[in-house]
């Protein structure tokens, strides 16, 4: 599913126009975005944590020399799904 798509569904049942199903999807990834920005966690009970987590630096090969470069740390989203989301997309019961 695209983001059209997921607009499309979301504006159908809840019984909005695409623009504004659009808007509030904007905002959301606006908002888990500048959150997780600032360090913090956005947990959503039933459906999972989005935060962030440190890479630590590390050697890494060049794919077409060979060569030993080194790959920089830096800070990757995460996303955690609730114990409910799992189990309804066929995790553990």
């Amino acid at each position: 599913m695209n983001k059209a798509e997921l607009v499309d569904t979301i504006a159908s049942k809840a019984g909005l126009t695409k623009t504004q199903a659009n808007e509030a999807l904007d905002c959301f990834m606006e908002t888990v975005v500048k959150t997780l920005k600032k360090g913090d966690k956005v947990t959503l009970v039933g459906f999972g944590t989005f935060s962030v987590s440190e890479r630590s630096a590390r050697n890494g090969r060049n794919p077409q020399t060979g060569e030993v470069i080194k790959i920089k740390a830096r800070k990757v989203p995460r996303f955690k799904a609730g114990k409910e989301f799992a189990t309804k997309i066929g995790g553990k019961k």
